[in-house]
């Protein structure tokens, strides 16, 4: 693996763009201004249909903390299931205890879920106590990357904990840098780290297409979605760093 290059979707147009500008994996999600919530299986279905590259739907049940009830356990559980049966290549999952600590126990049972799907452990790292002794649990429970900012809202205020992560991790498991990653310091991230794996939204804002809007709604319709150009940035840059 020269690197790795994952983007967000947040819709299947979104999906279609990643494929083609040479990412390698597509991270599914629904409800961007949550952080990502599982996509419907409507949504995973259509976007396994349209695309050919890795397809990893977030297994997360709503917004805010990754504290869960045994009811939205039960209902990550069945949304691993449906993840397998429509073809889906991993999942990005994530469970704490109240007190910071890796869910261990239920971590478990969604990892065994997922059967011969590849699992990540998503940014819930980041809200961790002691991000090396998680880092030990999740290589041991079997997941094959980590995404992380490195316990900041972004990478670059996170770089150091990553380089830290990246070294302690050694071939044992990936440290995905992401949150904030862009063509403009991805480079600076890459050089920095040593990380060979890296997730971008490369997000754009673009206007609803409707031609009559209600103005007394006062509300703004426009979607999130994968910017081409920058994925293409992004891509062109890493290409040039680790073939030199």
């Amino acid at each position: 693996m020269k690197y790795e290059l994952e983007v967000i979707a947040f819709n299947i147009e979104s999906c279609l763009i990643a494929e083609e500008n040479g990412a390698n994996r597509i991270e599914l999600c629904a409800n961007p201004n949550e952080g990502g919530t599982t996509p419907s299986a409507g949504m995973i279905a259509e976007a396994r249909k349209s695309t050919s590259i890795q397809l990893f739907p977030i297994i997360r049940p709503r917004g805010g903390d990754f504290l869960y009830t045994d009811q939205e356990f039960n209902a990550m559980l069945y949304d691993i299931e449906t993840c397998k049966n429509l073809g889906c290549d991993g999942v990005v999952i994530g469970m704490l205890t109240k007190e910071g600590n890796i869910d261990i126990v239920k971590c478990a049972q969604l990892i065994k879920n997922a059967g011969d799907m590849s699992v990540t452990f998503h940014r819930s790292f980041d809200r961790v106590n002691d991000p090396l002794l998680a880092l030990e649990q999740i290589i041991e429970l079997g997941c094959k990357r980590i995404l992380t900012s490195g316990l900041k809202p972004t990478v670059m205020e996170g770089i150091e904990m990553l380089t830290q992560l990246v070294q302690h991790a050694g071939s044992r498991i990936t440290i995905m840098p992401g949150s904030g990653v862009r063509s403009n310091n991805i480079i600076q991230l890459a050089e920095t780290t040593g990380a060979r794996a890296f997730h971008s939204s490369a997000r754009k804002n673009i206007s609803s297409e409707m031609n009559y809007l209600n103005i007394g709604m006062n509300e703004s319709l426009n979607q999130v979605n994968l910017d081409a150009e920058e994925v293409q940035n992004i891509k062109k840059k890493l290409d040039q760093f680790f073939i030199s």
